[in-house]
């Protein structure tokens, strides 16, 4: 796990194991090929993402496949960035987020303490552009404003596999790309012990 600070809150980043990956990868195929699933599982009324398809994991799935990843990655960013030691973590929610070609995600915030997004499948090439900035298909971290010696802005490529960690109140937004092909990410949000949250305490 890299832990960054390129601006005031701390950003981690680390790799999703593969097997994990497919896993979950399958699961949401399962879901697409089957209309009663599929509807049932639509989230994208609940979320901001100018995206084809958002779609929310079933608990049983995220259970017994999920949360033990998540919830020891949450742990151990906790205690490096802040030398805490989180008694209680709470998945609120899950989602896959299908985007394609034009489509973005605005600039926005989540609920929880905690909210991470791990990258699935990347159309090769993504950030192709005639343009000198790459930013097509990536993800901009936003901080504060820009001014001397501080940036305001972290900008993410990401690659299969990446997990980034995030407090949730964190403005972000996903790039449009130009690829033909799907970015498949998944997101969650992160209740921890009020304890470990409430910094005026510690």
């Amino acid at each position: 796990m890299k832990i960054l600070s390129p601006f005031g809150p701390k950003i981690a980043i680390l790799k999703i194991p593969k097997n994990l990956i497919n896993k979950i990868n399958k699961e949401v195929d399962n879901i697409l090929i089957d209309k009663k699933k599929l509807k049932k599982s639509d989230y994208s009324n609940k979320l901001v993402g100018q995206v084809k398809q958002e779609i929310k994991l079933s608990s049983n799935f995220i259970k017994k496949n999920l949360l033990k990843f998540i919830g020891d990655s949450v742990k151990k960013y906790i205690n490096k960035s802040s030398k805490r030691k989180a008694k209680k973590i709470v998945l609120r929610n899950m989602w896959v987020v299908r985007q394609f070609k034009n489509e973005y995600n605005p600039i926005h915030f989540h609920s929880g303490n905690i909210s991470g997004v791990g990258y699935l499948k990347i159309p090769k090439n993504i950030t192709k552009s005639r343009k000198r900035l790459k930013t097509n298909g990536t993800i901009d971290f936003i901080h504060g404003s820009k001014s001397f010696l501080n940036n305001s802005l972290f900008n993410h490529n990401p690659k299969i596999g990446d997990l980034i960690l995030f407090p949730n109140y964190l403005m972000h937004t996903a790039y449009p790309f130009k690829r033909e092909g799907e970015r498949r990410s998944f997101s969650f949000n992160i209740d921890i012990d009020k304890k470990t949250f409430d910094v005026f305490n510690g």
